[in-house]
């Protein structure tokens, strides 16, 4: 235990702390007293006290050690200790902190529900830990039937939906279903951040010149891979080699890129794509300035 504690960092508890405080607040606040629900386990927690009045904190709990348990086996140890202990913490917050109602209007109750609900479980992640089980269920049994994780938890909340339209109407389940959607992009948006990156690829006869650009005026780093370009339909034999060019920008960068590369050749082959995580090199190390 001592070695977990001495490799986390301040920043990791911070995070744990805010996801626990994100997530009580919401259900309690927002989504318990208006009779809302979630997807993952969070839902079938909530479906559980609604339709049995049982306490959310004890389901909430019990619900969600069994998988992060089988995280243990599955990520690690640590992963494990750490996880139960800030749900175990997230359970007494939800048991002891009385937090007040905030709103009774439903829109307002499902966007912002769902919102600090992802607050939560997005700042968990960045810690290292899940206040969900659903995604760690997800990995095993993708192991076991072989589809990838988002359809696995896409089916559970599918069906999470499916059981809150039947004994509690459909409105229940659409505004359920807002709330899941709200908390999937604040998610993203938290783990992945708000500055999305793409990657860049060109391929031009005057790679020199685009190198210079992007190095030089542009100041970004760049990797560039030995190749052949040409092999047309009609000179299927004639062939030039040549260097591709790679690259990563800000999206809001990637208009500026194109329209620069496109002044040095107008011929350029050029093509992106979403990056969801970068660590290291000019780009890091420009971000954390």
């Amino acid at each position: 235990m001592d070695k977990i504690l001495s490799k986390d960092s301040f920043k990791d508890y911070l995070f744990m702390l805010l996801g626990i405080l994100c997530i009580s607040f919401a259900l309690k606040s927002l989504l318990i007293p208006n009779h809302f629900f979630d997807g993952g386990v969070t839902g079938i927690a909530l479906l559980l006290y609604k339709k049995y009045h049982i306490n959310i904190a004890l389901i909430f709990v019990a619900l969600n050690i069994p998988f992060l348990l089988l995280g243990g086996k599955l990520i690690g140890k640590s992963f494990a200790i750490k996880s139960i202990i800030s749900v175990i913490v997230l359970g007494l917050c939800l048991l002891f902190i009385p937090f007040p109602e905030v709103s009774h209007d439903k829109l307002i109750v499902s966007v912002f529900g769902g919102f600090f609900i992802g607050l939560g479980v997005g700042f968990g992640m960045k810690s290292g830990i899940a206040l969900d089980g659903i995604e760690v269920l997800a990995v095993y049994t993708g192991k076991k039937v072989g589809f990838s994780m988002s359809e696995i938890i896409l089916g559970i909340n599918i069906l999470i939906f499916l059981i809150a339209g039947i004994f509690f109407g459909l409105e229940a389940a659409f505004y359920s279903m807002l709330t899941y959607f709200v908390a999937s992009k604040t998610i993203d948006y938290v783990v992945e951040g708000f500055e999305e990156f793409t990657g860049v690829t060109i391929i031009s006869s005057k790679s020199e010149e685009v190198k210079a650009f992007l190095v030089l005026q542009m100041s970004k780093g760049i990797t560039v891979y030995k190749g052949e370009r040409g092999f047309m339909k009609d000179s299927f034999e004639v062939s030039t080699e040549t260097d591709i060019v790679y690259t990563v920008v800000t999206r809001l960068e990637v208009r500026k890129l194109k329209n620069a590369i496109h002044e040095i050749d107008e011929k350029a082959f050029i093509f992106s794509s979403s990056i969801k995580e970068t660590a290291g090199g000019i780009l890091k190390k420009k971000h954390a300035h």
